[in-house]
């Protein structure tokens, strides 16, 4: 089952994301396999990260979990939220 995975980062910690960009790009590296799609999201200037937007496909919700409690980036502090839901791809077919 896909899941997306939002994260929404905490204001004024770009540095943190920054600091950590290498190691959480690394870190989903190892889940080329179930990796649908990722990348950040922007404030409105359209060059300032703020987030990040994952796709993935996991057997369960738990497994989505893990996934994103284990991401650097979240083990640094990062984020302000995370909000995990199932998703189903409809379009483009």
């Amino acid at each position: 089952m896909l899941f997306v995975i939002i994260c929404t980062d905490k204001p004024e910690h770009l540095s943190v994301r920054q600091q950590n960009r290498p190691a959480h790009l690394a870190y989903l590296s190892q889940f080329e396999d179930t990796l649908f799609a990722a990348g950040p999201t922007f404030a409105a200037d359209g060059t300032t990260m703020n987030g990040s937007v994952l796709i993935l496909d996991f057997a369960d919700l738990r497994k989505a979990e893990a996934f994103a409690a284990g991401d650097p980036y979240a083990k640094a502090g990062l984020f302000a939220s995370v909000d995990i839901r199932p998703w189903k791809k409809v379009l483009p077919a």
